[in-house]
Formats: C-alpha cells, structure tokens, sequence
C-alpha cells in the first residue's frame, strides 16, 4: 500500500512539473519575433509605420508587464502596466 501511495505521489508530481513548464511565458528575443511576446507585436505593429521601432518597444513593454493589448492600436486598458510605462519626456513608450 505504501508503494502504490509512493508511486501516486511521483505521478502526481510529474504532471505537475510537465504543465508548468509547457505554460506560455514571454520569449527573451522578443524583439526578433520570438516567443509569445513577439507575435503579440507582431500583430499590435502590423500597421506601423516604423516596423522596428515599434517592435523594438513592444518587445521592451512586453518583457516588463507581461502582456500586449490586442489590436494594432488603442485597448490599452487591457494591461495597465503597458499603458503606463513612459518614456524620458514623459510620453507613452509603449506603442
């Protein structure tokens, strides 16, 4: 009895550990069009006139609060770190 409990135990554990790790995490390389955060900007910059750019700070936005909006403009209210982030005159760094 006490091995069939044991072995219940490790099973249990296993699940455990494998659901977590296969869970969605924003991608370090983010700004290259990797992980989840790179293709949340690769939609929010679709329409975007400088493609790079907005990447590049969707990509910094993303990695800090763990969440695009969706749409290609606006719904910033969705995530409110990402709406809050500024840059250093004080204007929205997150496109």
């Amino acid at each position: 009895m006490m091995k069939l409990s044991f072995v219940a135990f490790l099973l249990c554990a296993l699940l455990l550990i494998s659901s977590s790790s296969t869970m969605a995490y924003p991608s370090s390389s983010s700004e290259d069009g990797g992980g989840v955060c790179g293709e949340k900007c690769k939609n929010r910059c679709s329409k975007a006139g400088m493609l790079d750019r907005c990447m590049k700070y969707c990509g910094i936005c993303c990695e800090q609060c763990k969440c695009v909006p969706s749409g290609t403009y606006g719904n910033k209210h969705e995530c409110p770190c990402y709406k809050d982030l500024k840059n250093s005159k004080g204007k929205p760094k997150c496109p």
